[in-house]
C-alpha cells in the first residue's frame, strides 16, 4: 500500500522532470539560433491577426499556431511598419512585411521571438505527455518512461519543439485527434464525443494536414464497426455514425469561424485595403482542378472564412511543383524515396534498433499465438492508422523540402518502442540491458549534435558533417546559424573580406554581420548591386551551396557558360552602375537602360552558381552549426572559379576532386 501511494507522487514527478529536461534542451538550442525561415512569417501573420483581425498574410500555415506565437509581440506593443501606400501590404507579401516588422521599426523583436518559442514548446511538452500516457496504458509504467525518454531526447523533435512554426502544433493535434476519436469509438459517451470533436476542430486550425484525419477517422470507424461484438452493436454503431460525423463537422466549423473572428472577409476594414492575396484567387483556383471548384463553391456561399479557404487552396496549389534536393539530385515533383531516405538518415540508430526489435517481438508473439493478432492490432489501431495514412500521403507528396513533414509519425514509433520495456517481453538480464542500452543510444545521439538539433544525421548518413550532401532546407539549414557565424568570424576572420550567401529570413546586420552579400534566398526586395569577388572568407548556407532554389540549378551547360561569359564582359559597366551615380545615369539613358538591375542580378546568379560547382568539390575549412560552410579562398581560386575560361574552371574542380 505504501509503495502504491509513493508511486502516485513519484511517477508524476519523474514525468515532469523528463518533460522539463525536454523543454530546457529545446529552449537552450533555440536561444542560440537566429530567426528561422518560417518563424518570421508565422509571427508576422499572427501579429496582424491578433492586432487587427486582418488575415491576408500567411494564411496557409494554420491560424492557431500563428496567433499563439504572435501574442508576445502584440502584447509587447510592437509598432507596425507603415501600411499606407505600402505595396507589399497591398499585395500580401508576408516576407517583406515581416522584414519591415522585425528589422525596420526600431523595435527589438528578439525578446518576443524567444517568448513565442517558449509558448510553442508547451505543445511539444503536451505531445510528450500523450506519448507517456499512451505507452503506459498499453504496456505499463516502465514502457511509458522508455517511450517518453525516446521522445524527450530525440534530436528531430527537439529541433522543432521551440520554433514558432506550425510543425510541433500539428504533431500534437494529429496524435491527440486520433487518440480521442478512438476513445470515443471505444466508449461513446457524450464527454468523449465532445472531446474528440473539439480536438478535431482545433487540428483544422493548427495545420492543413488535418485533412488527413478524414481518411484516418473513416478507417477507424470501419475498423470499429467490423470488430463489433455482435450484430446489435454493429447496428448501433451504424446508426451513431451520421451523428458522429455531424458532431465533428459542426465543431470543426464553429472552431474555424471562431479563430477567424466570425468574419468571412480576410481583409479587415480597420487597416489599409488589399489588392489581393500573395497570389490572386483567379490564378490559384484553376490550378487545383476539382478541389478548386469545391473551394469556389464554399467561397461563393461563404460556408467557411475566406482566409481559411484561400490557405487550403494555396497549399494544394503550391505542393504541385516545388524545387527539391536529394543527395545531389534536383526535382520539382519530388521522389517516392525522399521521405524513406530522410527517415533512414535522420532517425537516431537507437530508435531504428528499437523499431526492429519491436517488430521481431511482435512477429514472434504472433507465430506462437495467432489469436493474439486481432487483439494486438485492435489495441494499437489508431497508431497504425495514423502511421499508415500519413506515410501513404508522404510517399506520394511532391513537397520534398524537409524531414519535418514526417514528424507526426514519430510519436507512434516512440509509443510502440516503449513496449520493449513491457513486463514479459524480455526475461533475465535483457529486461534491463536492452532498454538501458536504447536510452544510452538515444542520449548519445542527442549529445553528438547538441545544440544543433536541426542538423542531426545518424551514422548511416555519415553524421551531421555529411548532412549537406544528402538533405538541405529545413532538414538541415533553415537560416538558424547567424549568431554562430558571428561568433566564429569574430574569432577567426581577422581583417579578411567576408562574403555571405544566406538561406533564411534573418537579417545579417541585426546579428552584427557586416558582409559582402552574395545571392540570398530571400533578399526582401533589397536591390542587387554588383560585388567584385576577391580572396577572403566565403560563408555559404548549405541550401545555397546546393543551388536548390536557384533558376540555374542542375548541370552547367554550354548555353549557361556562353551567357555567363557574355555578361562577364559587362563587369566594368556593372561596377560603374553600382558605384558612380553619373555612370548609372548615363547607362540608364542608353539602349535598354532600364534592364541593368536585371542584368546584374542574372550575372550574380551565374557567377555564384559557377563558384558553387567548385565549392561542392572542395572540402570546407569549417562549418557553423553544420549548416553554414566556411571556405577560405585565395585569389587564384576566385579567378579560376569565377573569371577564367571554362578550361581553367574545370581544371580547378578536377584538382579539388583529386585532393
Amino acid at each position: 500500500m505504501a509503495t502504491r501511494e509513493r508511486s502516485k507522487f513519484l511517477v508524476p514527478l519523474a514525468v515532469a522532470a523528463v518533460l522539463a529536461l525536454h523543454v530546457g534542451l529545446a529552449l537552450w538550442a533555440a536561444a542560440g539560433e537566429s530567426v528561422t525561415a518560417d518563424e518570421i512569417l508565422h509571427i508576422t501573420g499572427g501579429y496582424f491577426y491578433d492586432r487587427d483581425g486582418d488575415f491576408r498574410l500567411q494564411p496557409e500555415n494554420g491560424v492557431l499556431p500563428q496567433r499563439w506565437a504572435a501574442l508576445p509581440l502584440w502584447l509587447d506593443g510592437a509598432p507596425s511598419p507603415p501600411l499606407d501606400n505600402n505595396i507589399y501590404w497591398r499585395t500580401s507579401d508576408a516576407s517583406v512585411i515581416g522584414h519591415q516588422l522585425f528589422y525596420e521599426t526600431g523595435h527589438d523583436h528578439w525578446p518576443a521571438l524567444m517568448a513565442a518559442r517558449a509558448m510553442m514548446v508547451m505543445f511539444s511538452a503536451g505531445t510528450g505527455l500523450l506519448v507517456f500516457c499512451w505507452a503506459r496504458a498499453l504496456f505499463g509504467t516502465a514502457a511509458g518512461f522508455l517511450a517518453l525518454i525516446f521522445f524527450a531526447l530525440c534530436p528531430n523533435i527537439l529541433a522543432h519543439a521551440a520554433l514558432a512554426t506550425s510543425d510541433t502544433v500539428a504533431v500534437f493535434f494529429l496524435l491527440a485527434a486520433v487518440g480521442s476519436f478512438w476513445r470515443h469509438l471505444r466508449a461513446p459517451t457524450p464527454a468523449n464525443g465532445a472531446l474528440s470533436a473539439i480536438v478535431f476542430g482545433l487540428a483544422w486550425v493548427a495545420k492543413y494536414s488535418a485533412a488527413l484525419l478524414l481518411p484516418m477517422f473513416a478507417l477507424l470507424l470501419v475498423w470499429r464497426v467490423a470488430t463489433a461484438h455482435d450484430a446489435g452493436e454493429r447496428r448501433r454503431w451504424l446508426l451513431r455514425t451520421p451523428l458522429t460525423i455531424l458532431g465533428h463537422g459542426a465543431a470543426a466549423t464553429l472552431i474555424i469561424w471562431a479563430f477567424y473572428d466570425f468574419r468571412f472577409s480576410a481583409f479587415a476594414a480597420s487597416v489599409p485595403p488589399a489588392d489581393h492575396f500573395i497570389v490572386p484567387w483567379e490564378r490559384v483556383l484553376p490550378a487545383i482542378g476539382l478541389q478548386g471548384r469545391a473551394v469556389e463553391f464554399c467561397r461563393s456561399w461563404k460556408l467557411l472564412p475566406e482566409a481559411f479557404l484561400y490557405g487550403y487552396a494555396w497549399v494544394i496549389e503550391s505542393v504541385q511543383a516545388r524545387a527539391a534536393f536529394l543527395a545531389g539530385a534536383y526535382s520539382t515533383t519530388g521522389w517516392v524515396s525522399f521521405f524513406p531516405l530522410a527517415f533512414l538518415w535522420k532517425t537516431p540508430l537507437a530508435l531504428l534498433v528499437a523499431t526492429g526489435c519491436g517488430l521481431g517481438v511482435v512477429l514472434r508473439r504472433w507465430v506462437k499465438n495467432r489469436r493474439a493478432i486481432g487483439h494486438d492490432l485492435l489495441a494499437i489501431a489508431p497508431l497504425l492508422v495514423l502511421f499508415a495514412v500519413y506515410w501513404a500521403f508522404s510517399l506520394t507528396s511532391k513537397l520534398n523540402i524537409g524531414h519535418r513533414h514526417i514528424l507526426p509519425t514519430y510519436p507512434v514509433l516512440f509509443i510502440l518502442a516503449g513496449g520493449l520495456a513491457a513486463p514479459g517481453v524480455f526475461t533475465g538480464r535483457w529486461r534491463l540491458v536492452l532498454p538501458a542500452a536504447l536510452v544510452l543510444g538515444q542520449a548519445a545521439a542527442n549529445a553528438r549534435v547538441a545544440p544543433h538539433y536541426l542538423a542531426y544525421f545518424n551514422e548511416i548518413a555519415g553524421g551531421p558533417d555529411e548532412g549537406y550532401r544528402h538533405l538541405v532546407d529545413s532538414s538541415l539549414d533553415w537560416g538558424q546559424d547567424l549568431p554562430g557565424l558571428k561568433a566564429w568570424l569574430d574569432s577567426h576572420a581577422g581583417g579578411e573580406p567576408v562574403f555571405l550567401s544566406y538561406f533564411g529570413t534573418g537579417e545579417p546586420a541585426y546579428y552584427g554581420l557586416h558582409v559582402h552579400r552574395l545571392p540570398f534566398f530571400n533578399n526582401f526586395k533589397i536591390p542587387v548591386y554588383y560585388t567584385p569577388l576577391t580572396a577572403g572568407v566565403y560563408c555559404i548556407s548549405a541550401t545555397m551551396l546546393e543551388q536548390v532554389y536557384s533558376p540555374v540549378r542542375g548541370p552547367w551547360t554550354v548555353d549557361l557558360e556562353k551567357e555567363f561569359q557574355q555578361l562577364r564582359s559587362l563587369e566594368p559597366a556593372f561596377a560603374g552602375y553600382t558605384r558612380d551615380p553619373k555612370a548609372r545615369a548615363d547607362l540608364e539613358r542608353g539602349p535598354g537602360g532600364g534592364h541593368w538591375p536585371e542584368l546584374i542580378a542574372r550575372y550574380d546568379l551565374l557567377r555564384f552558381a559557377r563558384l558553387c560547382f567548385y565549392l561542392r568539390a572542395r572540402a570546407p575549412d569549417a562549418t557553423i552549426g553544420y549548416s553554414i560552410l566556411i571556405y577560405r579562398l585565395n585569389a587564384d581560386e576566385i579567378a579560376r572559379a569565377t573569371n577564367g575560361p571554362l578550361s581553367a574552371w574545370a581544371g580547378l574542380i578536377d584538382e579539388a576532386v583529386r585532393r
